[in-house]
């Protein structure tokens, strides 16, 4: 796979520094029983990096230690830890909000089968990723009959509760580009969706994060393979839109990798980028104080602040104000 890290080192991206902790991002592992091409992990069955169970209490003790209020978990497939179950069960127990990223077809694998039920018993808010609302252009990106798969998963989350009004089951859905594009205007992408996927499906849910593709791993590499990389950069670095720096998800989230090192993202943790200005891999264990301390920004953090911004919980902005 083609590494687009050297490229990124030379940055002029904008200083920006930490506000209060809130959300604790935490990669349960790179395990996955999809390959998608858009994934910034490069997660898939053949991997075998998983969160062990003294990480798992370390995680814990953290969220306590901080008082986050959400714990956002991601993988790969983060169910496919073994130790999912009883995180989400303690977490919830303490009274924090938990975020399952959940690509929908694990919805459906052996063994697997009654995690809907569960998540809806822990009231678990769920982001779908569904790229696209069009079968063609899901299986193309994820896999042939992945979006079949996806819209039984829908259905069966929508027959427990999810995406209804009033359930108090929160179902959002993401999109991502296919290809090295920005994401279309988040409000009228979302009304799209839920008029498609509604007439055509009985599907409803919540809301459609629109997330802009980073150009790191596997993405990265198919850039540079398809000779798309400097394109894309200039896409982004010509769009990029200084009102989404102060709300950029870093500045109040922490990433956590399957190891329990922290990074001051996601993308970051990809990229084996320490936190802040240490210069050294940082444990969670170990984190101090937080709040004010520098962010470590390279050139691919552009694409969170092109166009309407973006971040895990999609747009950072609306354009209609």
């Amino acid at each position: 796979m083609l590494d687009t890290l050297p490229l990124l080192q030379a940055s002029d991206f904008p200083a920006i520094t930490r506000n209060r902790l809130d959300i604790l991002q935490v990669n349960l592992g790179y395990l996955c029983n999809l390959s998608c091409t858009h994934c910034h992990v490069n997660a898939g069955p053949k991997r075998t990096e998983l969160m062990a169970a003294d990480t798992i209490a370390q995680v814990l003790a953290f969220l306590d230690q901080q008082q986050i209020h959400t714990l956002d978990l991601t993988g790969g497939a983060p169910e496919m830890n073994p130790y999912f179950r009883s995180l989400v069960t303690v977490a919830r127990a303490k009274g924090v909000t938990v975020i399952d990223r959940c690509n929908l077809v694990i919805l459906l694998e052996a063994g697997f089968q009654d995690m809907g039920a569960f998540l809806a018993d822990k009231q678990v808010e769920i982001v779908a990723s569904l790229p696209c609302y069009l079968e063609n252009n899901v299986d193309k990106q994820r896999g042939k009959g992945t979006f079949n798969a996806s819209i039984t998963a829908l259905q069966q989350l929508n027959a427990l509760g999810y995406g209804h009004t009033g359930s108090g089951l929160i179902l959002n859905l993401v999109f991502n580009p296919q290809g090295a594009s920005l994401p279309p205007e988040q409000q009228a992408l979302e009304y799209a969706y839920k008029q498609h996927l509604a007439t055509d499906y009985g599907i409803v849910f919540n809301h459609l994060y629109a997330l802009a593709n980073l150009p790191i791993q596997r993405f990265g590499s198919v850039l540079l393979s398809q000779g798309q990389f400097a394109s894309y950069m200039a896409l982004l670095k010509n769009s990029f839109n200084p009102n989404a720096l102060e709300q950029v998800m870093c500045k109040n989230t922490l990433s956590v990798d399957w190891q329990g090192f922290v990074y001051d993202c996601d993308f970051n943790q990809m990229l084996k980028l320490p936190l802040g200005a240490t210069g050294q891999r940082t444990h969670i264990s170990q984190v101090a104080a937080l709040l004010n301390q520098p962010i470590h920004t390279l050139q691919h953090c552009y694409g969170c602040t092109a166009g309407q911004g973006s971040s895990c919980g999609g747009a950072i902005l609306d354009v209609r104000q």
